[in-house]
């Protein structure tokens, strides 16, 4: 058995328009959540082109990340199982455009939602997890990045030898 630890890698987007959030409401083993769009880094590809998709996929709205809000490591222990995962998520805030006509939402995305701070602050009881608010506080205090900070190697992107 590996015994070594592997925390699930993450991205999340940071959206605002308007003094509003963008987030998700999606169903979860938990019930219905709310989310910033987010989801696991698949292979062979950038955080930052990982946010871009999974954006587009979550909420039909093209985004392209700017700035790194954070870089956050958090636990997760399901309530049901006991499932224990540890998720390593990089934030990013940037530009979003308008939504794609016809672009079906994913797999057990509900709808898309903007939020005032207010209102996400008013709603902590239904985020998937504490780094939906954390990483609006962290952008709301102005936190910024260089997209230079995190770095991906041309070797993600080629296929195994």
């Amino acid at each position: 058995m590996d015994t070594r630890w592997k925390p699930s890698v993450t991205v999340a987007a940071v959206i605002e328009r308007n003094g509003r959030y963008l987030l998700i409401e999606e169903h979860t083993p938990e019930g219905l959540r709310l989310n910033n769009p987010a989801g696991h880094l698949d292979p062979g590809e950038s955080p930052e082109q990982g946010v871009a998709r999974e954006t587009l996929e979550e909420t039909a709205h093209p985004f392209t990340p700017t700035a790194l809000v954070g870089v956050y490591l958090s636990r997760f222990q399901r309530p049901g199982t006991g499932e224990d995962v540890t998720y390593l998520r990089f934030a990013y805030c940037g530009e979003v455009g308008e939504a794609v006509p016809g672009q079906a939402l994913d797999t057990g995305i509900v709808r898309t939602l903007w939020m005032t701070p207010e209102e996400v602050r008013a709603s902590t009881d239904r985020h998937r997890s504490p780094l939906v608010l954390r990483c609006i506080e962290d952008h709301l205090a102005g936190i910024r990045h260089s997209m230079d900070l995190v770095v991906t190697d041309p070797s993600v992107g080629r296929p195994p030898a």
